[in-house]
Parts: structure tokens; C-alpha cells; sequence
């Protein structure tokens, strides 16, 4: 596995990466992810029999570009990286390649001398957009150009990293399209928003996991949820930015009549002072998995477009419906009137009458909460890693042939 982050980061692709090699573990296969070191983490640990393998290269000399606690890769080769997967290529001597992020381009200068099939899993839109989220001004963007990207990645990073990030993303594209054994988007949203099939590359969406159940095996620091409400809530998981339509929703909220608390659960930073608010700031994975499992149901009312919402597919497993934005991998999840409810992304109007329905009707609640664990029974390891070890399979045998 090649992911820029892994533990101690954690976050929705890491959480993804995680769950996966767990997965493969579980099932009898040996898995080593390759990642990026942040400063005092391990060079090499063992994660529950994942082996962890963490590497240095010149984007950790950065640190004015990179002016974050991630320091990520480019989408171009970084020469200490490609040295460092040199050497655990050659130690592990793997049967398979499996990238999720720019980490990828590190590697496809040694494909030719390892000869395993590389497989590369589309959990954004970092194929073709320089910030990763197809959005423009505020907009779902409509397409990559040259000139408009680079213009909207110098807005977005900065002058520096933003030329350094485009011009980069286009100057190696073309090699990664040609050189990728399989893609495989998280999503059917994401397969069609990057044009995969006509692109004529070969592709097969492979859905993220669900894997709530490690919830109960892992005792919850209580102090964590002392700020949860007593009572009834409406839950959002996640960091609360505009992209992620909080702005929405608090305008929603607003409309509603005694409505019960909203409980923000993730960076909040922004999020003003409200009457019936409660911003609980980032909590670890279980804590977060409880306070959905107390809540009336999770509100997802992004604006842009979603890869795949793995927040909702954890609350659709533990038995919640799922109010969330039309827009994106939602949908593919979501149900409308069956999991929970779609709503138009940015209208306030429809998402607080969304609200107020779910709010209001706890026989509806129930039969949907119903019906989303059900739905999210085709995300569990036993219905997806059958399929991402049948491509493997397939992948492998045309090397040997």
C-alpha cells in the first residue's frame, strides 16, 4: 500500500487505507503500507499485523511550502521517496502495488523494475484537479484547462506551491494514465467525473469499507462525550467548512421551530456562536462513532461533490438515517425516502424541511434507520474485499502469463 498519511494521522483516507489492509490481514494476505514520516513516528512498527514502513524524501525539507502538519507530496517524482520505495520494494517483493494518492507518482519510476501490477484507488479528484475537490470559486468546477487550473491552484495554495502543485499535475498525468494497471474509484460519481471510461482506461469502482463494529471493542473515553446532550440531537461529523455546506445548515437550522440541539462533532473553528449549537471540536474515531449512535441521525449537507461519505455510510451502519446534499457519491449511499433524505446542495429551504420531517416523525426515523443498516451491509469487508482480491487475482495472473 502507498498512502502519503497513515497512523498517528487519521482521517476519512487514512481511515479508508486502514481499513482496507486490516481487511487483507484478516483474510491471510501479508500487507506493508509505505508512508510519508512525520517527525517523532516510528521508521517501522507493526499495527496489528500491518507492517508500517515510513519514508523520508525531499517534500520533508519543504516545511515553507509545505507550512502544514501534512507535509504532502507533489504529484511528481520526489527523488528520496523513489530511493526509499526502492528499498522496500526490494525487501517485500510484492505481487501487487496498491496506491491511493500523489504518493503514486514516487513510484511509477520503478515499475519497470518490479514488474508487480499497480493499482491506483481514486478516493478524490486528484487525477485531474490540482486541490482535489473539483470545486471552483465556490462552484462545482466543469473541467480542467491548463490556464484555469493553474489560476485556481495558486488561489487556493499560493503562488509558490500552487504553480509548483498544477504544472506538476500536468506535466505527469499523461504518464500515470498509461502506466496505472487498474483504477479504482471509490464511486461511480467519481468514475464519471473523471471521464474514466472515455478515457478508455481500465477501471471498477470499489467501494470504501464500513467497519463501525470496532466501535464496541474499543472503550470510549467518556470524558470525550461529556458535552454530548442528554436527550435528543441532530448530529454533523465532520470539519465544519463551507465545502461542507455548514453554512447551509445553519441557515437551516435557524428555520426550524424548538428544534432539538445540533451537535457539531469536528473542527469548528469558524462556526459562530448559535442558540441550540454545540461544537464538540475533533474526536477520536470510537468517540465519534458513539455520539452517531446517540444521535437522531447525521446531517451531510455538502456542497461539493462528495467522492463517496464515508461519515454517512458509518452512521447508515449503525442504524441512522442519513439527511444528506444530492450531489457527489452521496447519492449512492443515501436513498431518498428509503436510508433517509436528498436535498438540493446549498438549499437551506429544503434541507430544514429534511430536518424537520426526520425531526418530527419517529416512526420514519425508525423505519429508514432500519433500512440504512441494511443498505450498508454492501459495504462491509466481506462483500467488498471479495472483489478488490478478484482484481488483484486477475492483475496477477496477467503478469505471469
Amino acid at each position: 500500500m502507498l498512502a502519503q498519511f497513515f497512523r498517528p494521522v487519521v482521517g476519512g483516507e487514512e481511515r479508508a487505507v486502514e481499513d482496507l489492509s486490516a481487511g487483507l490481514v484478516d483474510r491471510g494476505h501479508a500487507v506493508t503500507v509505505a508512508t510519508l514520516r512525520l517527525r517523532d513516528s516510528a521508521a517501522r512498527e507493526d499495527l496489528n499485523g500491518i507492517r508500517v514502513r515510513r519514508v523520508e524524501g525531499m517534500v520533508n525539507r519543504l516545511e515553507r511550502i509545505y507550512a502544514d502538519e501534512r507535509l504532502h507530496l507533489p504529484p511528481f517524482p520526489d527523488p528520496g521517496v523513489v530511493r526509499a520505495l526502492r528499498r522496500i520494494v526490494a525487501e517485500e517483493r510484492p505481487d501487487v502495488v496498491h496506491a491511493h494518492n500523489w504518493m503514486v507518482h514516487s513510484y511509477l519510476p520503478l515499475k519497470r523494475e518490479t514488474k508487480a501490477p499497480l493499482v491506483l484507488s481514486l478516493h478524490d479528484y486528484s487525477l485531474v484537479c490540482a486541490q482535489k475537490r473539483l470545486m471552483r470559486q465556490g462552484s462545482v468546477c466543469d473541467g480542467p484547462r491548463p490556464l484555469k487550473c493553474l489560476r485556481c491552484a495558486t488561489a487556493h495554495y499560493g503562488a509558490a506551491k500552487g504553480t509548483l502543485v498544477a504544472s506538476g499535475l500536468q506535466a505527469t498525468t499523461p504518464a500515470l494514465l498509461r502506466r496505472v494497471d487498474m483504477y479504482l474509484p471509490v464511486s461511480q460519481a467519481v468514475a464519471e467525473r473523471l471521464q474514466l471510461a472515455a478515457r478508455g482506461v481500465p477501471h471498477e469502482v470499489i467501494p470504501n469499507l464500513a467497519r463501525p463494529s470496532q466501535a464496541d471493542h474499543v472503550d470510549v473515553d467518556q470524558s470525550d462525550l461529556g458535552q454530548l446532550p442528554s436527550g435528543d440531537f441532530i448530529l454533523f461529523l465532520g470539519d465544519a467548512v463551507e465545502d461542507k455546506g455548514i453554512h447551509v445548515l445553519m441557515q437551516a437550522y435557524a428555520m426550524l421551530d424548538e428544534p432539538p440541539p445540533l451537535v457539531i462533532v469536528g473542527r469548528s473553528e469558524d462556526v459562530p456562536d448559535s442558540d441550540g449549537v454545540v461544537r464538540l471540536g475533533p474526536l477520536p474515531h470510537a468517540a465519534a462513532l458513539e455520539a452517531a449512535r446517540r444521535a437522531l441521525f447525521l446531517v451531510v449537507p455538502s456542497i461539493v461533490p462528495e467522492t463517496f461519505g464515508i461519515a454517512a455510510l458509518e452512521a447508515m451502519a449503525l442504524g441512522k438515517p442519513v439527511v444528506a446534499s444530492r450531489i457527489g457519491g452521496l447519492p449512492e449511499l443515501v436513498v431518498d425516502g428509503e436510508t433517509g433524505r436528498l436535498v438540493p446542495p446549498g438549499d437551506a429551504r429544503a434541507l430544514a424541511t429534511a430536518l424537520e420531517e426526520l425531526v418530527a416523525r419517529p416512526a420514519t426515523r425508525a423505519a429508514m434507520g432500519e433500512a440504512a443498516k441494511v443498505r450498508a451491509e454492501r459495504f462491509t469487508p466481506t462483500e467488498v474485499l471479495p472483489r478488490l482480491e478478484r482484481v488483484y487475482g486477475s492483475l496477477i495472473r496477467s503478469v505471469r502469463e
